[in-house]
């Protein structure tokens, strides 16, 4: 399985790179187990834009922001179903990169910086928060905290695709694709051919 530049990192285990296993006792296989298809996560965004207009069908401007870099192509889905559904909502797509305000920045190196595309000055905006999954919490706090650059929203709401648990931090979202409980251990990749949990690693 090769490694998507999508998938997320916050849950601190590296993605495969593609290489095939050895049949060496110094490898062991991994388990992999589809929980969603590409036609899944289609449908399930689908629903989130519907709940999305739901809660905010009131608001003048909606900002759906992808936090880099997982969250990103699902922000732009987002609002294509946004604007297909509802075209008279003023709706628009952006991209937060928050590698430097992270809480263990000073823990790892750091790396490649990605950029921040935000659509005008969001004081008075509503904006949703998007990412891929949801871990310890501590990637959305620093996206709070990037997107303070930005303006000051009348509201900030949160989407992700999937909810694994194992929260370090006062966060829940508002929408959610799928809750899905699993080991601190597991990997959880996602990308638009559906979502995986692959389990066993290196030893």
């Amino acid at each position: 399985m090769s490694k998507d530049p999508r998938s997320r990192e916050e849950n601190g285990v590296p993605g495969d790179d593609g290489t095939a296993l050895s049949t060496h006792s110094s490898f062991e296989p991994s388990t992999v187990a589809q929980v969603l298809t590409g036609d899944d996560v289609s449908r399930v965004l689908t629903r989130m834009a519907h709940e999305i207009i739901e809660r905010n069908h009131h608001a003048d401007r909606l900002h759906i922001i992808g936090i880099q870099r997982g969250g990103v192509w699902l922000a732009e889905r987002l609002v294509a179903s946004v604007r297909t559904i509802r075209s008279a909502v003023s709706t628009h797509v952006g991209s937060l990169d928050v590698s430097l305000f992270r809480d263990d920045i000073s823990l790892r190196p750091v790396s490649a910086i990605s950029t921040s595309t935000i659509d005008g000055d969001l004081t008075g905006a509503t904006v949703v928060l998007v990412d891929d999954v949801l871990f310890t919490g501590r990637t959305v706090r620093a996206a709070l905290d990037a997107l303070a650059q930005f303006g000051r929203p009348e509201r900030v709401q949160l989407a992700v695709l999937v909810d694994r648990g194992h929260r370090e931090l006062p966060i829940r979202p508002d929408f959610v694709g799928k809750n899905l409980p699993t080991s601190r251990t597991a990997d959880v990749r996602v990308d638009d051919s559906g979502v995986r949990i692959v389990e066993g690693e290196l030893r």
